[in-house]
Order: C-alpha cells, then structure tokens, then sequence
C-alpha cells in the first residue's frame, strides 16, 4: 500500500532511531565545543554538491585548515581560495563562497532559510540545509539521496523536483528537523544506495513500496543524461612541470584559475592550424608533441594535445597556482616524458 499521512510518525521515529544510533561521525557534524557551527556546514555543504563525502573530508579539512573562520576566507585572496579548493572542481562554488564570506562579515551570519538564499551562490538546498543543520528551522531538504529514499517509499518511478520537495516537507519533524534531513541523507547514501539497496538493514523498509515491489533498485528510473558535448584543443606547455607560462581561465567551469596556454580547435580547423594560431599569439616556437590528456567536466569531455615549446612570456611557479585536474594531467606529460627519458639514458 502507497505510504500514507499516517504513517509519517512512524516512519520519523524509525529514521531518528536508526540516524542516533548508525549517524555517520562526519567532521562538519561537530565543531568547536561540541555545538553545531554554521561556517562548517555552509563549506561542507557547499562542498558535498558536486563530490563523494570519501574525498570530500579531506577537501573540507583542507579547506578549514587554510580558512578556519568565515573572517579568514573573507580576508584571504582569491587566488589562496581556487588554491585551496584545487581538485574539488566547479570552481566557481569557491568564488561565491569567498564573496558570500565577504557579505558575512560585513552584515553578519546569518541564520534563517530567507536570509541564506539571499547570499552570492546560495541556493534552496543549501539554504535549507544551513537553516535546518545549524539553526533548527524547519526546512526539509532536496537532493539525490532524498529523492531516492522517498522516491522507493512511495513507489514512484519518475519523481518531479516539486513532488520530492512536498513529500520531503510532510516527511519532516519539526522538532528535530537538522536531524531528520541528515537522517534520510544518510539512509540514501549508506543503506538505501543506486544499485544495491541493503533493505535486510533499513529501518523504514516495513513501510517502502519499492521493497514490497521485489525491485527496489527500478525505483526511481535512471534519469536521461544530457549528451556530452567533445571538445578538442591544443595547449603549449613553455617551461617545465615547475615553472612554466600560464594564463588565466575564464568561464564559469574554471573562471580564475590558472593553466598552460590552450586553444579550443575550431570547426573546420586543424590541429596544427590551432597550435599555429596558439604559438603565433604566445610568440613562442613549437619543439614537439608531449602527448594527450582527457578530461570530463559536467557535460563537456575535453581532449588536450600538450606540446612542448620555446620563447613565450615569462613562466610562474605552477607550485603557487591554483590549477584544474586537466592541466594537472597536462603536467604529468611531461613528467612522464622526463623519466621515460631518464630510463633510457
């Protein structure tokens, strides 16, 4: 039978149980003193979008270690902010978490849904989130895990944002609503997983439709992926993996960061007519091909053919840049090039 209004008591107290005592001990969980601190969660949870809690820990002790207060991020450059974020990628989350810092600590942290959707980059599940984890309000949260859990508790195969979000508010305790939300998170994450759902251990499974099914893992169905869009480019690397010419990005992916001169190669054109048209803008001279890197960002998967070269503006020390994964893997060319080299000497 589809999960009905009153249930709900039930199933709050099941996934309270089940969250006090199985809880993951997350480091943004508990902060000084022993008491919920809102800079914690607001970086974790900005964070946690777009990357796996396992990285995501040692990203965020990272991070807090470089900026242990909203007033250290807000007074830090940008440049030692996309640096302490290099590798968690979506560059532009650390962009808006440094000018939302700089609005913190000019008006203050706040401390309810309305005024945290009011920050530079804040969106309604961050917002909630915030609100909910750090300062009680009553603000149900709407993200994979949720929608999954709630999706196979009620037998839904194809749940629209807005039927997640009211079923997520009817699901919500006001009295522990921080605890809830973490609750449903953690059951999405750790039980009730995409392919192999351990129903043997949910506490909610005498009430979900989709274990009554026999096939629990078809609730919801996959989602259609955007197609992925091919890019081809050059890039020059002038120098070495420790110093070397490097130009800043634009763009909302890694707008701010630093990297090896590229060129996307244009409809129509050659890969020698673009790194002719890179090395010509860099007055630089080409000496040879270090090989080809791959990378996947959102949509987009990027084939990068690195080139060695001479000449060009001067080099930076790639140790002090904040750098994406693709000029990371740009770098190791050359690296390997170097001990191929060394091993055949």
């Amino acid at each position: 039978m589809p999960l009905s209004p009153a249930d709900l008591p039930a199933v709050r107290g099941a996934l309270l149980s089940w969250f006090d005592r199985a809880g993951r001990p997350l480091p943004w969980r508990v902060g000084p003193e022993g008491r919920r601190d809102p800079y914690r969660v607001w970086v974790s949870e900005v964070l946690l979008q777009q990357t796996q809690v396992a990285r995501g820990r040692v990203y965020f002790e990272r991070f807090l270690a470089a900026f242990p207060t909203v007033q250290a991020l807000a007074e830090a450059p940008i440049e030692a902010v996309l640096k302490a974020w290099e590798g968690c990628g979506y560059y532009a989350r650390a962009r808006n978490l440094h000018r939302a810092a700089d609005v913190i600590v000019r008006e203050g942290m706040p401390t309810t849904y309305d005024d945290w959707r009011a920050l530079p980059g804040v969106g309604p599940y961050t917002a909630a989130a915030v609100a909910s984890l750090a300062f009680g309000e009553a603000r149900a949260v709407n993200d994979g895990n949720v929608r999954r859990v709630l999706a196979r508790l009620h037998g839904e195969r194809h749940p629209a944002e807005a039927w997640v979000q009211a079923r997520a508010d009817a699901l919500l305790d006001p009295a522990r609503p921080g605890a809830l939300n973490e609750a449903v998170m953690d059951l999405g994450a750790t039980i009730c997983t995409p392919r192999a759902p351990k129903c043997g251990e949910c506490p909610v499974r005498a009430w979900c439709a989709a274990f009554a099914s026999g096939h629990p893992a078809a609730f919801p169905a996959p989602k259609v992926r955007a197609a992925v869009r091919e890019i081809r480019a050059v890039a020059l690397l002038l120098g070495d993996a420790h110093e070397a010419v490097l130009e800043r990005r634009e763009g909302n992916l890694l707008g701010g960061l630093m990297g090896l001169p590229t060129e996307i190669i244009r409809d129509g054109e050659t890969p020698g007519e673009t790194l002719a048209r890179l090395a010509e803008r860099l007055g630089a001279g080409v000496t040879g091909e270090l090989g080809t890197a791959t990378h996947t960002m959102t949509h987009r998967h990027v084939t990068l053919t690195v080139y060695s070269g001479t000449g060009g503006p001067p080099r930076s020390h790639v140790a002090d840049a904040a750098l994406s994964r693709l000029d990371h893997k740009a770098l190791g060319l050359w690296e390997r090039r170097q001990a191929s080299l060394f091993a055949g000497a």
